[in-house]
This record gives C-alpha cells, sequence and structure tokens, in this order.
C-alpha cells in the first residue's frame, strides 16, 4: 500500500483502523493526499543500472535501456495499480509509406500480464529505430502566456517538473540521417505524463512523414466481455486527450480523431472470444500529417497527455483532469465578468462601457449581429476601434469582438472541396489552406495589433474538416489539409495567448491557448418561460463542470429576445423582473461561472443598478472560493432544493454551500455537507457572508449536517473556514 492511497482510505473510509496501520508502520513525507495538498510531489528522473524512471510519487513509467529503450512499467502509485499490462513500441512513424516501430521490446508471451523474468528475455525489433541517447532538463513553454488578467498566484506557467529526451536512429542507409526523439514531461503534484515526438533530417533528401503514433500503450482493461454484443465496453481506466483537439465542447468527442482504443493484436489470452477488447491505446491522427520534412528541418507531432485515475468515483475523476487543467492550461482560470453589447454604434457602446464600469463587469465583448466587424482593415474603421478600446481602458475595463470562422461559405475557391458523399462539419466552412484564410487571419492579427482590443469570441473556430483541393497554398491535398489547417489555428491561438487576448472559443482549444469554451447549453433554451431558464442555467452548470473547471465555461443570460419567445422569455425591462434577473445572476455566479449577458444594458434604474453591482460585489468579496471547485451535490430538477458545493482548500474560505429554492414554498431541510475536499479534519465554523454564525465538528465521514430554510424562488449561501 502507497502512503498516498493509505491517506485516502484515512480521510474517506477506516479512519482509526489505517490511523494505527501508518503509525505503527511510520509515516513518509508523502502521505497527503494530492487533491488537497500536493506539494510533497516533486518530479524527478533517476538511472538505475539499465532503468531510467520518471516519478513523481503519484505515478512512475521506468525505460529499459537495452537491448533497445522501452517501457517496462507505468504504475499508479496512489493506488498501487500497473497501468500496462505488456511491452509496445515507444512509437511508430510512417516514413515514405514504410513503417517503423520507435524502441520496444518483442517476444512477451502473454499479453494478460507482464513480469520481469520476461523482460530479459525480450529482444529488440530490427525493423526498429534504435535507442542512441538520452538528456534530461525541465518543461518548457510550447508557447507563452502574457497574464493580463486576475488568476490565482500559484498558477505556473511552465508547469514545474522533469523532462526527458530520448533519441533513436536506424540502420538503413534510405533513413540513417534522421533521428526520432521521444519526449516525456511530468509534473511536481500531478499525475500527469505528456508526451510528444519529433523527426529531425541531418541528410540531404526530403522525407514524407505520412502517419505516425506518438503513444501505444497495452493498457490494462476495464472490464472483460466473453461475448462482444456488449458494443459500449469501458476503455481503461485512464484520461487521454491531446493539444490536437476540435470539433467539440467535450474532450473525448474532441480527441476522438487521434485518441483511438483498439484491440490488442498481441493479446491472445484476453476473456473476450474475438479478441476484440479495446485496451490497445494509439494515439495517432487518422488523417496526415503527410509532412514532408526537407533537410536540416525539424518536425513536431501534437502533445499527448495521459492521467491514470486513482479511483473509479465520478467526482474524484473529475476533480483530477480539473486539477490537471489548473496546471497544464492556467489561463482558463482567467474569469473577467462579460457583458455582449447588442449594438456597436459609438453611443450604444459608451453607454455600456459606463453602465458595466458603474456595476462592475470587468469586459464588454461587441457580439453577433452587434455591427461590429473584425474584417474591415479600412484606416477610418481601425482607428474607431482604437477609440473603443482607449475609452473601455480609462474605466478599467477590457473589450474585444465578435468573429465567424467556421459555417460559412465564402465561394468555391476558397470553401473546403469534399466529395459529393461529404459536408463540412458545420454545412459550409472556408479552407484555412485557401487564399482567403490567408488574408482573413492576416487582418485579425493587423486588428488586434492596431486597436488595442483585447478578447476575440471566434465563433465555429476549425472543427476538422479536410480538404481534398490540389489548389490551396496553404495544403497540398486530403493528406496534409488537415494537419496544415489545425497549425494555421493553433499558431493563431498561441500567438493570441502570448499577447494577453482572452479567447472565447466554442471548441475544445484549451491546450492551444483558449480561455473558455461554452459550458454546455442548447441555445433554443432562453426563448423559453423565464422560470424554466433558471432551472436549465443550474442543470447545465452542473452537468458542465464534472470535468470542466467552472471558469473553462461560459454561459448565457439573454437580457434581450433571443431564439424566439416574446415577453414571456426575455427580461427586459429589467426593472420589472428584477427578481429572475438575479436569480439568473446568483445561479451563474454561484457558481463561479461567468455568463454573456447579452443586451444593450445591464441596468434601466437605480433599483436595478444596485441590485447588480450588489450582486457583483458579493460575488468578488467571494471569489477565491467560488471560483474553486464544483462538488456535485443535488441537481437541479424544479421540485424542490438543488444545491453544490464550491470548495478551496488553499484558501482563507475552504467552502461555500450554495443553494436554490425554485419553488413557490419556502423549504426547510437538513442536508449532508461533505468537507471531505476542504482540506477540513476536525470542526467547520460557518459563516452568513462575512458574519461568524456557529461552529460544528465533523462526524468520521468529514461531514456535517445543516438545517436550511430558503424562501421561495430565492436561495441562501453558507461559507466555511
Amino acid at each position: 500500500m502507497t502512503y498516498a492511497f493509505a491517506w485516502y482510505l484515512i480521510r474517506r473510509c477506516f479512519p482509526v483502523f489505517v490511523v494505527v496501520l501508518l503509525f505503527n508502520k511510520g509515516i513518509g513525507a508523502q502521505t497527503t493526499d494530492w487533491l488537497l495538498d500536493d506539494r510533497s510531489y516533486k518530479a524527478e528522473i533517476k538511472q538505475e543500472a539499465e532503468d531510467i524512471i520518471l516519478s513523481n510519487g503519484l505515478v512512475s513509467r521506468t525505460f529499459r535501456l537495452n537491448p533497445n529503450l522501452a517501457t517496462i512499467a507505468f504504475e499508479n502509485l496512489v493506488s498501487g495499480e500497473s497501468v500496462i499490462r505488456g511491452i509496445k513500441p515507444e512509437a511508430e512513424v510512417t516514413l515514405n509509406h514504410v513503417t517503423y516501430p520507435v524502441g520496444g521490446l518483442v517476444g512477451q508471451p502473454n499479453y494478460a500480464f507482464l513480469v520481469k523474468e520476461w523482460i530479459e528475455q525480450m529482444t529488440s525489433d530490427s525493423d526498429a529505430f534504435r535507442f542512441i541517447s538520452y538528456e534530461t532538463g525541465v518543461p518548457a513553454a510550447p508557447f507563452s502566456w502574457h497574464r493580463k488578467r486576475a488568476a490565482p498566484t500559484d498558477a505556473v506557467w511552465p508547469p514545474k517538473g522533469v523532462y526527458l529526451k530520448l533519441d533513436f536512429a536506424h540502420t538503413d542507409p534510405e533513413i540513417s540521417n534522421l533521428v526520432i526523439s521521444v519526449h516525456y514531461e511530468l509534473y511536481d503534484g500531478l499525475p500527469v505524463f505528456c508526451k510528444w515526438i519529433s523527426v529531425v533530417n541531418n541528410g540531404d533528401k526530403e522525407v514524407v512523414i505520412n502517419n505516425y503514433s506518438s503513444e501505444i500503450l497495452a493498457a490494462v482493461e476495464y472490464s472483460v466481455s466473453v461475448d462482444t454484443r456488449n458494443s459500449n465496453v469501458p476503455k481503461a481506466n485512464l484520461h487521454v486527450e491531446t493539444d490536437y483537439a476540435f470539433g467539440s465542447m467535450d474532450a473525448d468527442d474532441a480527441n476522438a480523431h487521434i485518441v483511438h482504443w483498439l484491440p490488442d493484436p498481441d493479446y491472445l489470452t484476453q476473456v473476450n472470444y474475438l479478441r476484440n477488447n479495446p485496451c490497445l491505446l494509439k494515439v495517432s491522427p487518422e488523417v496526415g500529417p503527410e509532412f514532408t520534412l526537407i533537410p536540416n528541418d525539424t518536425f513536431t507531432s501534437h502533445r499527448t497527455f495521459i492521467l491514470p485515475y486513482d479511483s473509479y468515483d465520478r467526482e474524484r475523476q473529475g476533480l483530477s483532469r480539473r486539477r490537471m487543467y489548473r496546471k497544464l492550461a492556467p489561463w482558463t482560470l482567467e474569469n473577467p465578468l462579460m457583458m455582449h453589447v447588442r449594438y456597436a454604434d459609438w453611443e450604444s457602446v459608451k453607454s455600456a462601457i459606463d453602465q458595466a464600469s458603474d456595476v462592475g463587469f470587468e469586459m464588454l465583448i461587441l457580439t453577433f449581429g452587434s455591427g461590429f466587424n473584425i474584417e474591415n482593415d479600412s484606416p477610418e474603421y481601425l482607428t474607431e476601434m482604437k477609440r473603443y478600446a482607449e475609452y473601455a481602458k480609462s474605466k478599467n475595463l477590457e473589450i474585444g469582438g465578435y468573429s465567424l470562422l467556421a459555417s460559412r461559405t465564402i465561394d468555391a475557391d476558397n470553401d473546403v472541396l469534399l466529395p459529393d458523399s461529404l459536408t463540412p462539419v458545420f454545412g459550409h466552412s472556408p479552407c484555412l489552406g485557401s487564399s482567403w484564410a490567408h488574408d482573413y487571419f492576416s487582418r485579425l492579427y493587423n486588428f488586434y495589433r492596431v486597436t488595442g482590443f483585447s478578447l476575440l469570441e471566434h465563433d465555429g473556430s476549425y472543427p476538422g474538416d479536410v480538404c481534398y483541393s490540389t489548389h490551396h497554398p496553404g495544403h497540398r491535398g486530403y493528406a496534409d489539409s488537415r494537419w496544415n489547417q489545425y497549425q494555421i489555428i493553433s499558431e493563431f491561438y498561441q500567438w493570441c495567448r502570448s499577447q494577453g487576448i482572452f479567447l472565447n472559443i466554442p471548441d475544445y482549444y484549451y491546450l492551444t491557448g483558449g480561455n473558455k469554451c461554452g459550458m454546455g447549453y442548447r441555445e433554443t433554451n432562453w426563448s423559453l418561460p423565464r422560470s424554466q431558464q433558471v432551472i436549465h442555467t443550474r442543470q447545465n452548470i452542473y452537468d458542465g463542470t464534472w470535468t470542466k473547471l467552472v471558469t473553462m465555461g461560459w454561459m448565457f443570460v439573454p437580457l434581450t429576445e433571443y431564439h424566439g419567445g416574446g415577453e414571456a422569455a426575455t427580461i427586459e425591462p429589467l426593472n420589472e423582473h428584477l427578481d429572475h434577473y438575479q436569480q439568473m445572476m446568483m445561479s451563474n455566479l454561484g457558481a463561479g461561472v461567468q455568463a454573456c449577458y447579452r443586451g444593450p444594458r445591464l441596468y434601466d434604474t437605480e433599483e436595478t443598478k444596485n441590485m447588480v453591482k450588489a450582486t457583483v460585489d458579493f460575488y468578488k468579496r467571494h471569489r477565491s472560493v467560488l471560483e474553486g471547485d464544483l462538488i456535485h451535490l443535488k441537481r437541479a430538477d424544479g421540485a424542490g432544493l438543488d444545491y453544490w458545493l464550491m470548495v478551496d482548500p488553499g484558501g482563507h474560505e475552504k467552502a461555500a454551500l450554495v443553494v436554490f429554492n425554485p419553488t413557490n414554498s419556502q423549504i426547510e431541510k437538513s442536508i449532508t455537507v461533505p468537507f471531505y475536499y476542504t482540506g477540513l479534519a476536525d470542526t467547520v465554523r460557518i459563516y452568513r457572508d462575512d458574519v461568524f454564525a456557529k461552529e460544528k465538528v465533523l462526524n468520521r465521514k468529514y461531514e456535517v449536517l445543516l438545517n436550511v430554510s430558503v424562501p421561495a424562488e430565492k436561495w441562501d449561501i453558507y461559507f466555511f473556514r
């Protein structure tokens, strides 16, 4: 039993027994749950005889150097489980239509498990690239992050940890001048390995990289089934995602084109009769890259991030992923209050800036349909937009605007070209390798360099469309079209991140610099009656935050009519629907979620202004805990109380219980509040806003029973220290 896992048991299951167990055995330095305090889990690289070991006390990966380098162990040190059941190549690369393994060993007699004695007898594949050397270091940032907005002071970029580079070469004269490097990063306090490959051409001939697999794992299966009628077989207990993600607001969907779970042809002893259990992980683009590597040039692949879960509990798995984003995409913690300004003329924008400043908002977006045109590069228009930005800055506000990329058509020469049997993801789309796209991105770069705008809401974005055109300047044909288009969009987003430009992108571009994606909602639901909208709002937040940080997803508050619904669906006139307006604000801000408040104004009377400002001020007083992790307690159903617990174990306020009553009657209820993920162990002090109310003793499950009384169609919040 690892000390970390034993501590987890202490906190969750068997306090007295396991405390005695650890006391008798002697507790080492690393006894804390990493989700509560990760400071003791430092990444390191060490060599022991013929092995190199990457470890941080949470996960470890061991490489045998001879007769060829191979991963011989990949362990989850918290659960004590092995992640792999066999040895595979470190990578595969298809060069000039011939596929070569990179590293690895062959000759394992049984792929159900791996024992040390077998490793000693295994040999190198004669076709494989052979290990020649390694280097160590620390992680380097793949792109810059200009910290322009408030984010936790402990958000570090690049993340701290260790870096390992493994070099391989081949004896075949046709490719002997190539060096393939396999790169690893392991981070402090995070059970995540990052991996990518690069290829250097030291020869005098071009080589085409048709395809590659940068990670291949014979993973331990999640479950087994004798027959194959069970089509929804769970994958191994790992989270795998890449920075080559697009086409979805969900990580698994956005990576489905590159993260593949396949049957393992070497696993002959598996229980499944047809040997179809999807327990072989291959991370490989399904199209391309078809990259022509010229002499003295380098090809660098996407990056893959592998997080072995230490539990099968849904909340703990979600918290693990959210911690990964905190460390590997810390810009997602930037969380400004945003208004979507309905009209883009000077008087409307000036009024919106004044109102936003009055009530404490932090950013304005010239929304879709407002008349804002980021593609207008006339000197007069750019000068006018610079005037907008300067006025916003004078009021301590940022300003940005909307642009549509995909889901529109340009013309036959510039749209993606597909066979008649295929259509673009959004029905229409320009090709990012076309002449139009080159001009489009040039205009965007120039707009932000000239105007001082600092936000882009980039609708559609690139969803992964391939293109069969052979005439677009940005790609040669189908095989390289996806890879090249993705390089164009990712380089733009990374440039934006380096300039401090906030990115709202309705797609999973977090690991290439995106700040926010949609939390996940159906737009036409904002045409429903107001009382239904507020329930959907809390359902959307509850559902979206299983895997997203609360700061990663935006929501929506339609101040004016949106997708129909008439008066029953709209908040305007604001003062006539003040209670609903505040309910919508608290439903979002009570979870640290920023919504797009879309309309021409934030208030229409002094009473409305006072309500909005008071609500914003309340949120800002408790911002740290309200932007913590959301613990899911009771999903909104409209029939009774719904509630969640926000936790911030490193903060002054450790937790906030946010309770809503959607019914037309007051409700009194006893709620069991779990405090494990707050880090509190003995007692908890309960506050109403900043006023102390009472102190309670936690039971052996780190819980307290709290009696609440919530008026009809209202909410209540309890803070804990």
